[in-house]
């Protein structure tokens, strides 16, 4: 028979070894998800790592979509995205945004007519606390149908190994399109003539509970103008930013927030494959831009754009890539926040904490 103090002693093992159960648990989750136990599985890391270009990163910047310039504005509902989501943010009214202008690439000071995408990130916050992040692109589908083919896309693009970029066609022939628009597209004089498209697919959620998959894009007020090649190659290294100071400091610059609904059927899962041009659309308010900002102690420097940050009324689909991109982007954010002391800040800016 057990001493009483011996029984007493005894009762706190089974605690501690249910706690280190639960602990080891959580150490096998961690090191799954940080690839630890599968090597060649994709991780944030790998995928961040791979947008590295040969020199290393810029310290203290993003990742990707490197050069940018703050902007704050409203997103003017209109209330008629009410019919498709309960989220506030499209009930008629006004709602402060924080944006983003920026070019696809690890470059900061990459001269701009050399951008081959351009892009634009936005967070709407509403009155209910509630948040909606979005990073879009101007392209009309995007260049890989998985964040894995993303990643073995930008491995081959930057391989040494002349066949590789071979290989991966061969493998994945919707590259093409992807390449085909980035040598053909127009590039407008301006980002206020500029449709930016959020490729991924979401889903919007209505009153009733019922769920309809969305693709949405920001369409501007201001027409476009293409540039030539001569022309684009003759202006100056930064002729978008500085355009965008002016036009907006002499008016409000405007987009349409269109959102773009799926028919049965149609690929959610893809976003190398565009919707038909048929599928029904609806109009839900304006983004305004009001003021611009240099990103160095700006508004939006420290925002990680990360797409899964969505109010309630907006869910997630089986589309991959916003589960992707907001791992990444929290790889990228973390890493430039510990690179702090790199980033250049104003003469009277302080330091504080993609795209990402």
């Amino acid at each position: 028979m057990s001493q009483p103090g011996a029984e007493r002693k005894s009762l706190p093992i089974l605690p501690l070894l249910g706690i280190a159960a639960l602990a080891a648990v959580i150490a096998l989750g961690f090191a799954y998800t940080a690839g630890w136990l599968s090597p060649s599985r994709l991780t944030p890391q790998k995928l961040v790592g791979v947008l590295a270009p040969p020199g290393g990163p810029a310290l203290g910047h993003r990742r990707n979509h490197a050069k940018g310039i703050c902007f704050t504005g409203t997103f003017n509902a209109n209330g008629a995205g009410s019919e498709l989501s309960t989220a506030q943010v499209f009930t008629t009214g006004q709602y402060p945004v924080v944006g983003r202008f920026n070019l696809a690439g690890s470059d900061p000071h990459m001269p701009d007519a050399m951008a081959q995408v351009r892009g634009l990130g936005i967070r709407i916050t509403t009155p209910n606390g509630q948040e909606w992040r979005s990073a879009m692109i101007d392209a009309p589908f995007f260049a890989a149908p998985t964040p894995t083919a993303f990643f073995q896309f930008v491995s081959a693009a930057g391989s040494k190994d002349p066949n590789a970029m071979k290989q991966y066609i061969a493998a994945h022939p919707e590259i093409l399109n992807f390449i085909g628009w980035v040598k053909t597209h127009p590039r407008t004089e301006s980002w206020t003539e500029t449709r930016f498209n959020g490729l991924n697919s979401f889903l919007f959620v209505d009153a009733s509970g019922t769920k309809h998959a969305v693709r949405w894009s920001l369409v501007p007020s201001a027409a476009p103008v293409a540039l030539s090649a001569d022309e684009l190659a003759k202006r100056g290294p930064d002729f978008l930013q500085d355009d965008i100071k002016q036009r907006v400091a002499s008016g409000p610059q405007h987009w349409e927030l269109v959102v773009q609904l799926a028919n049965p059927g149609d690929p959610t899962s893809d976003p190398t494959k565009a919707w038909p041009e048929d599928r029904r659309t609806v109009d839900v308010g304006t983004l305004t831009v009001n003021q611009i900002e240099e990103e160095a102690d700006g508004p939006c420097r420290d925002i990680n754009y990360d797409p899964s940050v969505l109010p309630a009324g907006i869910t997630t689909s089986d589309d991959g890539f916003p589960a992707a991109r907001s791992a990444a982007y929290r790889v990228s954010y973390d890493r430039r926040m510990a690179e702090e002391k790199q980033y250049p800040h104003t003469a009277s800016g302080s330091a504080s904490g993609g795209q990402q």
